[in-house]
């Protein structure tokens, strides 16, 4: 088997494993300690980080590399609270990794567009920044509910939360953006704003 095939198979594993996380670590409590769940999600993260190194981009990697440094030290010190933390590192990930987009342009979010579209307009490149913020925003308001859900919920509000409720967010802001979108470019087309 082609290493590229294998290399597409463990990210897509991750990309499932990081969905259904919340759910596993649910009943995945019932079957194993704290312990095993923590070394497990280290060793998943471990993982991630070195298929960045080997696709050689440098920050995701070292930001990779931090987080599993975070859980292990946190699990050294409180499993269970190490264990439910990953979320709120994943959030808190994603929004300083679309604000260095900010500082180092183009933005996340035009990045996404221009892939679609090479050409992007002038309107694009600043709606596209804006929407960046917008991300930048969600990230952390999802990190600090996730972290509220840690410090002061249940397991099972925990759950719920990240498991499903955070994900309908993100669909809701990533699906109903696109209506919004086209609305302020009517307009801004309407005021002779864009070609």
């Amino acid at each position: 088997m082609p290493w590229s095939v294998i290399k597409r198979s463990v990210v897509v594993l991750l990309a499932l494993v990081g969905v259904c996380y919340p759910v596993l670590v649910y009943f995945g409590l019932s079957a194993f300690s704290p312990r095993v769940l923590l070394t497990a999600l280290v060793i998943l993260v471990l993982v991630r980080a070195l298929l960045f190194l080997l696709a050689r981009k440098a920050t995701p990697t070292l930001i990779t590399l931090a987080i599993a440094v975070v859980l292990t030290a946190v699990g050294w010190v409180a499993e269970p609270l190490a264990i439910r933390l990953y979320p709120v590192a994943v959030s808190l990930t994603m929004a300083l990794i679309f604000t260095l987009t900010l500082v180092r342009p183009p933005p996340m979010i035009e990045r996404f567009a221009r892939q679609r579209d090479p050409t992007l307009d002038a309107f694009g490149q600043r709606y596209t920044r804006t929407l960046t913020k917008v991300w930048i925003g969600f990230f952390l308001v999802n990190a600090s509910i996730a972290g509220w859900t840690v410090a002061f919920g249940s397991l099972e509000q925990w759950t719920l939360y990240n498991g499903i409720l955070s994900y309908l967010l993100i669909g809701l802001l990533f699906f109903g953006e696109w209506p919004i979108r086209r609305i302020i470019r009517r307009r801004a087309a309407a005021r002779g704003d864009t070609p």
